[in-house]
């Protein structure tokens, strides 16, 4: 029960910390997630092209991004960039959004190459007579894609879409590592001053949990939805 008690302790006192800490790792997550499934469509159809450069450049990317470490992209991005001259703006009304905009980049980059895979899948699946179909109608080839079997495919995975979403709020807790305030973050300055490590973890164990179940059911219900307007 002292155990309990502590958590409530620290959720009652600190409750600060804790709510921004789950307000920028929800901006992080959606942020990439967006920008995640954005590229990772152009990246698939890159995948799907008879043109062969495009082919392999999706290809290396995916298979590169996908066969290395996310802490390791992140560094790359935050600290090799700035030294090859690239380097990310400050912005005065958005305080260290420097490091916000190098967390983003590199969450959404790797989301982009499992998103890809996800849609390349999704586009694969649908019947290729519906192309044929769309292509008889007079529909261009990149019209048929986004008008006939874009669509189709969303719903299909959906799901997959959503598992991804949640894997990113998970994942973010890496950003921490270079100065972003998320709730890992926070969650270690309140180790730092309350020396309450076990609990502390337990509260940001559960605040992820309830932050991935919400985004779990949301898109849950959002699939549901589709399921419905098929029928």
């Amino acid at each position: 029960m002292e155990f309990f008690k502590d958590i409530f302790t620290l959720l009652t006192r600190y409750d600060s910390f804790f709510i921004q800490g789950i307000g920028n790792t929800l901006i992080i997550a959606f942020f990439s997630v967006i920008l995640g499934i954005v590229s990772g469509t152009l990246m698939a159809t890159m995948r799907l092209s008879s043109v062969k450069p495009l082919r392999y450049l999706a290809t290396a990317y995916i298979e590169f991004v996908r066969g290395t470490p996310l802490m390791v992209q992140l560094m790359f991005i935050f600290y090799g960039l700035p030294m090859t001259g690239i380097t990310f703006p400050d912005v005065s009304f958005i305080p260290n959004f420097a490091r916000f905009a190098a967390g983003i980049v590199a969450m959404s980059m790797n989301s982009c190459a499992y998103v890809a895979e996800i849609i390349r899948s999704g586009i694969q699946a649908v019947d290729p007579g519906q192309t044929e179909a769309a292509r008889s109608l007079g529909f261009r080839k990149s019209q048929a894609m986004t008008m006939v079997v874009l669509p189709q495919a969303i719903k299909n995975i959906l799901p997959a879409l959503g598992n991804e979403f949640v894997t990113v709020i998970k994942e973010s807790s890496i950003v921490s590592v270079i100065g972003i305030a998320d709730l890992m973050f926070r969650t270690n300055d309140v180790i730092a001053v309350t020396y309450r490590s076990l609990e502390c973890l337990a509260i940001a164990a559960v605040l992820y949990f309830i932050m991935t179940f919400i985004g779990g059911r949301f898109i849950a219900l959002l699939e549901r939805r589709l399921s419905v307007g098929n029928k």
